[in-house]
């Protein structure tokens, strides 16, 4: 067994039987991210602005229902009055608006189907049935709606994947066919590929298929900002890991990063541990981002940028940091790039 352990140790068979193994752990471990994230999509909470007020027994009651009825738990933000509940509402803060008149028995339900569309239709499912138990009639209305070219909402999510995939993608071609290239060059091509791929996406998408109409620029920019950040992260864990790199690469990207963004199911749907996990990572910020400007403009958030910017630095620095250590010497430069490899 030692003999045939060693022999096939230096055989040419090696590398491909690691490559097998790693794919299928790769494509199994790929569908139960999905499957996991996004077959049987379940609210754990869902914030609401509530105005107004049910008599306090009958409102216990009703919360209660309601949160059976939804299969979830409430977080109620009683606010005092309709526009501090928009303001709610388009800041992303709640997914819902409802307003109580007692006197005349009525409820007005406010979804925001940009927010989240399948959050928005259990609501709008389960609210009116609730309420007319409790003896008041409700109107529904759609504060936020979808665009009509994009009526499910993922066309912001395939703009994501684009970015994401391309990004590592068009990384790993320079290193393959321009390896030449001085560290600085090679970030300059990064950011080049990036800048003409974002303009790219977004011409298709608006001008092209109008499925979206974008905030130009911005659109643009997030997408270039999110296709450079992808591809130098893979230029950092290329000079990490060597030949090894799309592994890391690949599990933070793909296996992590999009099924946990947000993109085909809203966080309030999504298990907590990926809701909080995919605002850290480069596809939930790329998401976030894109989706804000889109919909909710006048209310942008900085910390899907930040993100974005901190994954971006800390490769870039990272990248130079290990091509400055393969500079020095021959005696000490072997030693790192054989650790490397």
């Amino acid at each position: 067994m030692s003999a045939w352990w060693q022999s096939f140790r230096s055989s040419r068979l090696l590398p491909a039987t690691v490559i097998v193994g790693i794919l299928t752990c790769a494509v199994a471990l790929f569908v139960g991210a999905y499957t996991y994230a996004t077959a049987n999509p379940h609210p754990e909470r869902i914030p609401i602005a509530v105005v107004g007020n049910l008599p306090p027994a009958q409102s216990v009651v009703v919360e209660r229902e309601l949160e059976t009825a939804l299969d979830s738990s409430l977080e109620i933000r009683r606010v005092g009055d309709h526009a501090s509940a928009v303001e709610l509402l388009d800041e992303q803060d709640v997914f819902a608006i409802i307003s109580v008149s007692t006197a005349k028995h009525t409820v007005a339900l406010e979804v925001s189907s940009a927010s989240g569309q399948a959050v928005a239709t259990l609501l709008e499912q389960e609210v009116p049935g609730v309420m007319r138990d409790a003896g008041y009639s409700t109107t529904v209305a759609d504060a936020n709606p979808l665009q009509p070219g994009d009526p499910h909402g993922l066309t912001i999510f395939y703009m994501t994947i684009a970015s994401v995939v391309v990004g590592f993608v068009g990384a790993v071609q320079l290193g393959v066919h321009a390896r030449e290239l001085k560290p600085w060059e090679r970030i300059a091509f990064t950011a080049a590929y990036a800048l003409l791929g974002g303009f790219a996406v977004a011409a298709v998408v608006d001008w092209l298929l109008g499925a979206l109409d974008l905030p130009f620029v911005e659109s643009w920019l997030i997408v270039s900002l999110t296709m450079f950040t992808c591809g130098m992260v893979f230029t950092m864990f290329s000079s990490l890991f060597g030949r090894w790199a799309m592994i890391p690469t690949w599990a933070v990207m793909i296996l992590l990063g999009n099924p946990s963004s947000g993109g085909s199911v809203a966080w309030p749907l999504l298990p907590r541990t990926l809701a909080t996990i995919g605002g850290w990572l480069p596809p939930g910020a790329s998401v976030n981002a894109q989706h804000t400007a889109v919909y909710f403009n006048d209310h942008q958030h900085i910390w899907p940028f930040l993100v974005l910017a901190a994954w971006s630095l800390i490769s870039v620095g990272v990248y130079l940091g290990r091509e400055r250590v393969r500079g020095r010497p021959a005696s000490d430069s072997a030693v790192v790039s054989d650790g490397a490899a």
